[in-house]
C-alpha cells in the first residue's frame, strides 16, 4: 500500500469535496481551483489558472468584488456572504454535466478569507457552497410558514364567527325568552282584565239603573237633605266620568296585551304569509314607554301586501331600529315611520332627527359587538342581529346618516322567499 503525503492527500480531498475552492495570489490571479469549480463553471483548469478572477469570470461585479476584498482585508475572521445576499457571485451553474440544456444559475453562499503561506506571501481563498437545496428548503419552509399563517388567520376568523354566532344565539335566546315571558304575562293579565272589563260594563248598567231609581223617587225634605249631604249632583256627574276613564284604562291594558301577543309570536318558527303592518303597530305599543319621553312618532305607514316572513323576528328588527332611533335623540325629537312596496318587495323606513353617525361608524354599524354607547349600556348585538335576520329573509338593511342631522334605516323584504331546501327559523 502506497502512503500519500499529507499535501497530496489534502489536494485529493479538496478535489472531491462538494464545494468550490479558489486560491488567489496577491494580484488576485487564480492559483488553484478544484474540480467543483471546473465542473460548474464549464471552464477548464487551463483556462482558469493564472487568470485574474475578474477576467476569468467577466460576469463578476467588479464593485462588489472590491468591496468583498476590502472587507476581508479589514477583519481577521473569514467574510461570509449568504446565498440571499450575493446569490450569483460567480457564474456557476447547477448540474450542467447531467443536463446542459437545462442549466440554471447556482445559488451560492461564499466564504472569502485572507492568509499567508510559509514565505509570508499573501493569498486569498474563496470557498463556494451550492445553496440550491438550502434555498429550496428555505422556500418550502417559508411557504409552509405562510400556509400556517393563513390557516391560523382562517382559524381566527372561524373562531370569531363562532363567537359571534354564539353571542347572537344567546341574544336570540334572550329575545325568545322575553317573547315567551311576554306571552305568559299577557295570558295571565288577560283573564283578570276580562273580568274587570265585563264587571265595568255591568257596573255601568247598575249605576244607570240606580240613578234612574233615585230620579224616580218623589222629592221629599228627607231626600233633598240626603242629596245635599252626599253631594248627589257631583256624584251623578263624576260617576260617569270615573266609569268612562276606567273603561278607557281597561281598553289600554287590553291593547297592550294584544300587542304583547302579536309581538311575541312564540309559536311562529317558520316562514308564513303575513302582513307586517300590525306587527309594526304592536312593536310601537311595546316600546312606547322607551320612546314617548324622547320623540314624537310621525306615522306615515302605508298598507302593505302580504309577504313570506317570520313575523316575530321582523318585530325584533323593528324594535331594535325604534329603540336605536330613540336613543340617538338627546332632547325631544321626531321619529318617522314610512312604508311602501314595489313589484318585488316591501320596504319600511325608520328615520330620526338625532345626532347622526360619522362615515366610519356607518361602515361598522352592523359589526357584532360594535357600539357607540357607554360601557354597560349596550351589547353591540342589536343591529348585527337585525342585519342577520333581514339577510335570512333575503332582504336588505341599509343606513343613511349624517352627523348632526339624523339617521334613516331602510328594510327591504321580498314578497316571496327563494326556494331554499330546509329553510326555517
Amino acid at each position: 500500500m502506497i502512503k500519500l503525503s499529507t499535501a497530496t492527500t489534502l489536494v485529493l480531498a479538496v478535489e472531491h469535496i462538494g464545494s468550490g475552492l479558489l486560491i488567489l495570489d496577491a494580484d488576485e490571479r487564480i492559483e488553484y481551483c478544484n474540480t467543483f469549480i471546473v465542473r460548474h463553471s464549464l471552464q477548464s483548469k487551463e483556462q482558469l489558472i493564472g487568470t485574474v478572477i475578474t477576467d476569468a469570470f467577466p460576469q463578476l461585479d467588479p464593485a462588489l468584488w472590491r468591496r468583498l476584498i476590502s472587507q476581508a482585508c479589514m477583519q481577521e475572521q473569514p467574510l461570509i456572504s449568504l446565498w440571499h445576499e450575493t446569490p450569483h457571485l460567480l457564474p456557476l451553474f447547477s448540474y450542467p454535466a447531467q443536463n446542459p440544456e437545462q442549466k440554471k444559475p447556482m445559488l451560492q453562499t461564499v466564504q472569502l478569507f485572507r492568509f499567508c503561506d510559509n514565505a509570508k506571501c499573501e493569498h486569498f481563498g474563496l470557498a463556494i457552497f451550492d445553496s440550491d437545496r438550502t434555498a429550496q428548503a428555505s422556500l418550502e419552509l417559508n411557504q409552509a410558514l405562510h400556509a400556517l399563517s393563513r390557516n391560523r388567520d382562517k382559524l381566527d376568523a372561524v373562531n370569531n364567527q363562532l363567537q359571534q354566532a354564539n353571542s347572537q344565539l344567546l341574544q336570540s335566546e334572550k329575545l325568545a325568552a322575553i317573547g315567551q315571558l311576554s306571552a305568559g304575562i299577557a295570558h295571565e293579565i288577560n283573564n283578570p282584565t276580562s273580568f274587570v272589563a265585563s264587571n265595568l260594563n255591568s257596573l255601568g248598567d247598575y249605576v244607570k239603573q240606580l240613578l234612574a231609581l233615585v230620579d224616580a223617587l218623589p222629592n221629599t225634605a228627607e231626600l233633598d237633605l240626603l242629596k245635599r249631604e252626599f253631594d248627589y249632583h257631583y256624584i251623578r256627574e263624576d260617576i260617569n266620568v270615573l266609569l268612562a276613564e276606567s273603561a278607557d284604562g281597561v281598553g289600554r291594558i287590553k291593547k297592550i296585551i294584544s300587542s304583547l301577543r302579536d309581538f311575541s309570536h312564540v309559536d311562529d318558527e317558520h316562514f308564513v304569509l303575513a302582513d307586517i303592518g300590525p306587527g309594526i303597530d304592536s312593536t310601537l305599543n311595546v316600546v312606547n314607554n322607551e320612546i314617548k319621553y324622547k320623540a314624537h312618532i310621525c306615522n306615515e305607514l302605508a298598507p302593505l301586501p302580504l309577504i313570506e316572513c317570520i313575523p316575530s323576528q321582523l318585530n325584533q328588527v323593528f324594535m331594535n331600529l325604534l329603540i336605536n332611533a330613540a336613543q340617538a335623540i338627546a332632547d325631544r325629537g321626531r321619529i318617522t315611520l314610512r312604508s311602501g312596496h314595489d313589484a318585488e318587495g316591501v320596504w319600511v323606513e325608520v328615520e330620526d332627527n338625532g345626532c347622526g353617525m360619522s362615515a366610519d361608524t356607518v361602515r361598522r354599524i352592523f359589526e357584532p359587538f360594535f357600539t357607540t354607547k357607554p360601557v354597560g349600556k349596550g351589547t353591540g348585538l342589536g343591529l348585527s342581529l337585525s342585519y342577520n335576520i333581514v339577510q335570512k329573509h333575503s332582504g336588505r338593511l341599509t343606513v343613511d346618516s349624517r352627523v348632526g342631522e339624523g339617521t334613516r334605516f331602510r328594510v327591504w323584504l321580498p314578497l316571496r322567499q327563494p326556494q331554499i331546501e330546509g329553510r326555517s327559523a
